[in-house]
């Protein structure tokens, strides 16, 4: 398979948790939500080493947080940009140049499995690009600048795309530099990969992988942490 390495982009502001300390450094139980996610990535077999993303003048921070706590996978802490994809982008510039997949996984993801890490590197390493996702829920409505529906797509068809999102390092590269020089930007890396014509591989997820960004949120990954206890 090769060498696996991860980025995991933590620059993020979190306006929309509404505090004065940001989403990743925010407690979740017992610490910050940002190491719980580090945890889960160092405890998995399957990652050689990890690339922290983080704001500009926050890598100090960030290297005392992690520092004394048996962490041996985190090679670096490099500053971010002004957009998730220009911190990815950031965190894939710093990898070794033998790095074979590269795992990108959001900072304020805590509560992935270790186990649901290696599905997804399992299918990337066969597909060349693979994301955890899951069936959505409810009925979605594709609505109009005035908020009228126009169109139901089928509940069938849509999955919701979690991280982490895996893929050849060749290829995560090529679609960031081809995103660069067309002024493209996504809200995640498979969009990227999809605008090259490459097919991304959906791996079933699971509901507990939320994504930390209200409060709500922060309510709910301690309930899910708490029953796994």
């Amino acid at each position: 398979m090769g060498k696996v390495m991860a980025v995991v982009p933590a620059a993020g502001v979190g306006s929309r948790m509404g505090t004065n300390v940001k989403k990743q450094y925010l407690n979740l139980i017992d610490k910050p939500v940002l190491l719980h996610t580090l945890e889960v990535l160092e405890t998995c077999p399957d990652i050689s080493g990890m690339v922290l993303v983080v704001a500009p003048g926050e890598e100090a921070l960030c290297r005392s947080m992690v520092q004394g706590r048996g962490f041996t996978k985190i090679m670096a802490v490099v500053p971010g940009g002004d957009h998730r994809q220009t911190s990815v982008y950031h965190g894939l510039m710093a990898l070794p140049a033998d790095t074979a997949l590269v795992v990108i996984h959001d900072g304020a993801r805590p509560l992935v499995r270790a186990a649901e890490i290696s599905r997804a590197v399992q299918a990337a390493a066969e597909n060349g690009a693979a994301a955890l996702a899951v069936p959505v829920k409810d009925t979605v409505k594709v609505v109009n600048e005035q908020g009228l529906v126009v169109h139901t797509p089928p509940r069938s068809t849509l999955w919701a795309v979690q991280t982490p999102q895996v893929f050849r390092y060749e290829l995560i590269n090529k679609a960031h530099l081809a995103a660069r020089e067309a002024g493209q930007l996504a809200t995640d890396d498979c969009a990227l990969v999809e605008a090259l014509g490459h097919p991304v591989k959906l791996v079933p997820g699971s509901y507990e992988n939320i994504k930390i960004t209200t409060p709500e949120d922060l309510v709910l990954a301690e309930a899910f942490l708490r029953r796994r206890e």
